[in-house]
């Protein structure tokens, strides 16, 4: 019994190892860049959050270690990074939301998106609807976020995808991990 624990652990962190974890190198370039540029700071940290797995079950949004970033220059929090995917109509697209130190929303970016229709959501004007909101601000497409004709199923998915994130952020502010 001890033994065969002893092999799925040396087979996980083999795997972990040759497999690599963490975000793929096109998006990791596309988070540094709008980071640098939202905090105008050329050398940060990202270093990865984490929530218990009790916690997390909890949570709108899982975090995983590899989606919630506190953003640090040396030893000073600069705010937080969250990266994730939500569903478009026929794939998934990137996205980024930036936090200040407080957890309200900078800037939020899409940055791949993989669908011929729906890419409006990606539009500067579309996403600013989103600063300024805070851990357990509520968003939606019916009352307080603007709809963008042919791009209703991604409009939709992005806008729940931060009302879960918002949600979140709220409950880890309340249970001090953030």
């Amino acid at each position: 019994m001890q033994y065969s624990k002893l092999i799925t652990g040396v087979f996980l962190l083999a795997s972990l190892l040759f497999f690599g974890f963490g975000l793929p190198k096109n998006i990791q370039k596309k988070v540094e860049k709008e980071i640098a540029k939202t905090f105008d700071v050329s050398d940060f940290g990202m270093n990865p959050v984490s929530v218990e797995e009790g916690l997390n079950q909890q949570l709108p949004t899982r975090i995983n270690g590899e989606n919630l970033f506190r953003i640090e220059q040396g030893s000073q929090l600069l705010g937080y990074a969250f990266v994730d995917q939500a569903p478009s109509k026929t794939a998934e697209f990137d996205y980024l939301v930036i936090f200040d130190k407080e957890l309200k929303v900078i800037t939020s970016r899409v940055l791949v998106y993989r669908e011929e229709y729906g890419g409006e959501i990606g539009s500067n004007r579309w996403l600013r609807q989103f600063e300024g909101k805070k851990g357990g601000d509520r968003v939606s497409p019916k009352t307080n976020i603007d709809a963008i004709s042919g791009a209703t199923i991604s409009v939709r998915s992005m806008t729940r995808s931060m009302d879960n994130l918002l949600q979140t952020i709220g409950k880890l502010q309340e249970r001090r991990v953030l």
